[in-house]
């Protein structure tokens, strides 16, 4: 009975956003967006070239078998910056995954700077996300992830459950970079060097769109020299993988890497966002 009325108040979000070039401006052209899921009016902190754009998920938490999709398409030479109002809560399951599903695309000569604030899996927490980009030829996309594996400032930790991250860039039919990441929540994943090692966090920081340089890659290999950080030079791009006990510690490191990136490829300095200040 539980499960039945917990599956008849699942959410079922959607979010579409475009984003066009009028006359050297990006606008966000069109807006449709399905409880729990909207965003707040278009930001320009660093001027009318880059629109920042704020998602709200009203319900506060994710649930079992709720369901959130989100389209993002930025039509050519448009440049956006998204990020999330506030850390993503995924509650312990009833039973049923939760499940989060991210479709970009990205015309050329337009970048989207994708950076969510974290997302914390409560213990005994069933959740997927899913995250597919179509990167036109001329365009970039820099996005990253952090998980927290249970509430570790409660002293919880993830050792019941299952998260799973799929991510997908594509260009022109090809696979750029396709990433599948499994965790069972368990004791012995928990603790394994191969699993989180005892850490609660993991992230990731992707950049693909422009071949980096052995010198960016070895200026920020030099940031963070912790053993369980890693850097990789992609074809197309960079790689960063984080596994450690700090959220200000790897939101810092890729920040610096951001700035990185952005004065080699874009000739700007970073901007942050004003919402991760509150």
């Amino acid at each position: 009975m539980i499960d039945n009325l917990q599956t008849a108040v699942a959410w079922h979000g959607k979010l579409n956003l475009i984003y066009a070039d009028r006359q050297n401006s990006t606008q966000l052209i069109y807006n449709h967006h399905q409880a729990p899921l909207k965003v707040q009016r278009p930001f320009y902190p660093e001027g009318e070239k880059v629109c920042h754009s704020v998602i709200l998920h009203t319900a506060g938490g994710v649930v079992g078998s709720d369901r959130l999709s989100s389209h993002f398409h930025l039509q050519p030479n448009t440049q956006a910056l998204i990020t999330t109002a506030a850390a993503s809560k995924i509650y312990r399951s009833n039973g049923l995954q939760a499940r989060q599903t991210i479709d970009i695309q990205i015309d050329a000569g337009a970048c989207l700077e994708f950076l969510p604030q974290e997302t914390i899996l409560f213990n005994g927490a069933d959740y997927r996300q899913d995250l597919r980009v179509e990167l036109a030829t001329g365009a970039c996309f820099l996005g990253w992830e952090i998980t927290r594996c249970g509430r570790s400032a409660r002293g919880e930790k993830f050792l019941e459950g299952k998260w799973r991250s799929h991510t997908e860039i594509w260009q022109q039919g090809v696979p750029l970079w396709i990433d599948r990441q499994f965790l069972p929540g368990n004791t012995d994943i928990f603790h394994s060097p191969h699993g989180l090692f005892g850490q609660p966090i993991v992230g990731s920081l992707l950049w693909l769109g422009h071949p980096v340089s052995t010198e960016i890659i070895e200026q920020v290999r030099s940031l963070f020299t912790k053993h369980l950080t890693g850097v990789t030079q992609l074809e197309h791009g960079l790689l960063c993988r984080y596994r450690g006990a700090s959220t200000s510690e790897v939101r810092n490191w890729f920040t610096a890497v951001w700035q990185i990136l952005r004065t080699s490829f874009l000739s700007r300095n970073i901007c942050i966002p004003r919402v991760w200040q509150i």
